[in-house]
């Protein structure tokens, strides 16, 4: 018999290799390489230590020691937000842990993917008030998509994998990963790829064709449509099928605090920014228009005003990948679930067709908003007191570094100015604490945001007060050679709440001074504070300062920049539609006031 013919000879199966053994510990960071993480942000402590110590000879995870856990938070989000992937932190049990909280409650908010890994005491002593115990997994329950409790090391490989699962799919959010000490000490088989078993757990991505169709054909009828953008367009990566849907219609779009960005502010059909601050052809443009279609966005307080009245006259299509949030505060004509970039290129589709079907006209509708945007543009009223005008500072930071450079804020009226001010051109340029409205943000976020795109000019820009929530982090900045530059915002005063005083407590500032920056009076001196962390520290307080103050650090690469802008204290953030009124108040305000110019209360 030929040997091509001879029966095949059974080979005994190939032999698979064993699964190391790994402490709980080892089983994390080696958990961390296969997930393809590169950068985390932590401080040890003693119910995380067995974690650190092979993460000390790690060749693959650059650990970044931050000088507060909150900052560890903020800049695992600004990683997050910057580039996309999923930020890591880690601290330890009890306070470490409980430092965190911010920045989960920040990232649940926002929507921003980010793991967080804390260490606990050990099991056997949960629940008797040990050293530095605190329920964590408890406390961050209603702030994370999911908590895990790991109490043995076999179960580390597969909590790990399913955090990061559930942060970076669906709607993106922050998952708590928290092991107890015992786990991380026991060995284990390491077991790689982990079956991840997440009952109950399907987003949905895929909209239902029916409603595409009913949308498509709404918009194809409609004479007064908007496209309201919400952050939900930059999670989802879907700036490109935004652009080419919002061509196609011929509609005009607005993008909300956390969507700046997601359309350029430089198209034709932007109207800007929408809600409190936002401005006037854009607010108006949602209150009197008879189509909405919610692309991404919450409808949240901040946009709508006084709900009950918002855009009364408007049928709403909304489209979100989270079903509780469609509803939720405006009742939708036609839900749409689904991921918002694969929706995009479905009902630019049915567009298409039901615009041949029909006659699209918008052109009243544009003569009206383009009316309102010669009438009203954004601007901002000089100072009369010789400071600086805040406004113009960081238009000129935007202007001299332009749309590739990434802007992280605080919160307060500086935030405000950078989201109308700055120019943004691409998606994942803008940075902010949207939904929690967090002071101190900044500056740990864009220490974040560099780490994760270390090619790109990466500002903070910060308030007098929230830089000195978490300036600490400049020390990290320092030391890990991470060049970020920080433009402090300084008027001497907590001015958001300065200004609110100022309209409606009859001018009596409580509490709101804070002695940082007028006179010969600074406390602290933010000069002498930048370069007592190693910075290249400038004070700013004549016009013409301004513009070479920028370039010196846009030009300074080998050390963070902290200028110090003296600016006005009674610069205002305008326009302004008054917390829970309709925005029909800029309506009534623009009919009843003949000086109205969208910066008056």
């Amino acid at each position: 018999m030929s040997a091509e013919f001879a029966p095949a000879v059974p080979r005994p199966p190939a032999r698979t290799a064993p699964a190391p053994v790994l402490t709980g510990a080892q089983a994390v960071v080696r958990s961390l390489d296969l997930l393809g993480v590169t950068d985390v942000f932590g401080l040890p402590g003693g119910a995380i230590m067995p974690v650190y110590d092979p993460l000390m000879d790690d060749e693959h995870v650059r650990h970044i020691l931050v000088r507060h856990e909150q900052g560890a938070g903020h800049a695992a989000e600004g990683y997050a937000a910057a580039s996309g992937r999923t930020g890591v932190a880690i601290a330890t049990s009890g306070p470490g842990a409980t430092n965190l909280v911010t920045a989960i409650a920040d990232a649940y908010m926002d929507s921003v993917p980010l793991v967080c890994i804390t260490g606990q005491v050990f099991s056997t002593l949960m629940g008797t008030d040990a050293f530095q115990e605190a329920d964590i997994v408890g406390i961050t329950m209603p702030i994370t998509k999911h908590s895990f409790l790991v109490k043995t090391a076999e179960d580390i490989p597969g909590a790990i994998a399913a955090a990061f699962e559930i942060a970076s799919t669906g709607r993106p959010g922050p998952v708590l990963v928290d092991i107890t000490k015992d786990a991380q000490q026991a060995e284990a088989p390491f077991v790689w790829p982990p079956k991840i078993d997440l009952p109950g757990y399907r987003p949905v991505t895929k909209a239902h064709g029916k409603q595409i169709q009913a949308a498509a054909q709404l918009l194809a009828t409609a004479k007064k449509p908007v496209l309201y953008v919400g952050g939900g367009a930059i999670r989802s990566n879907a700036s490109a099928e935004l652009k080419v849907l919002a061509e196609a219609t011929g509609a005009p779009v607005v993008t909300t605090l956390m969507a700046r960005g997601a359309f350029p502010d430089s198209h034709e059909q932007h109207l800007g920014m929408p809600g409190m601050h936002g401005t006037v052809p854009a607010v108006l443009a949602l209150q009197e228009s008879d189509l909405i279609v919610s692309l991404g966005a919450r409808f949240d307080d901040r946009v709508t005003g006084k709900a009950s009245l918002f855009a009364p006259h408007a049928q709403v299509v909304h489209v979100d990948i989270d079903p509780a949030e469609i509803s939720k505060i405006r009742t939708a004509d036609v839900p749409i679930v689904g991921d918002l970039r694969e929706v995009l290129v479905d009902l630019d589709a049915a567009f298409r067709t039901a615009a041949a079907e029909n006659e699209v006209d918008y052109s009243e509708w544009w003569t009206y908003l383009n009316g309102l945007r010669e009438e009203f543009p954004l601007g901002y009223t000089p100072t009369t007191d010789g400071l600086l005008s805040p406004q113009h500072v960081i238009q000129r930071i935007g202007e001299l570094t332009g749309p590739e450079g990434v802007y992280a804020a605080g919160v307060g009226q500086h935030q405000m100015w950078a989201a109308q001010f700055i120019k943004y051109e691409r998606p994942n340029s803008w940075l902010n604490s949207g939904g929690a409205g967090t002071m101190g943000y900044a500056v740990p976020a864009a220490m974040g945001a560099k780490v994760a795109q270390p090619d790109r000019v990466v500002w903070a820009i910060d308030g007098d007060g929230c830089f000195q929530m978490t300036n600490q982090e400049l020390a990290t900045c320092v030391i890990n050679d991470i060049p970020i530059k920080v433009a402090v915002i300084n008027n001497s005063s907590l001015g958001m709440v300065r200004q609110w005083q100022t309209l409606f407590f009859d001018g009596r500032h409580s509490n709101t001074d804070l002695n940082t920056g007028h006179g010969t009076r600074r406390i602290p001196d933010f000069v002498k504070l930048g370069e007592a962390y190693g910075c290249l520290a400038i004070r700013v307080e004549r016009e013409d300062e301004i513009d070479a103050a920028i370039q010196l650090a846009l030009d300074t690469n080998d050390r963070p920049v902290v200028i110090d802008f003296v600016v006005s204290a009674d610069a205002m953030v305008w326009p302004m539609v008054p917390q829970g009124v309709s925005n029909s108040y800029v309506q009534y305000a623009r009919d009843h006031s003949p000086s109205f110019d969208g910066q008056e209360d």
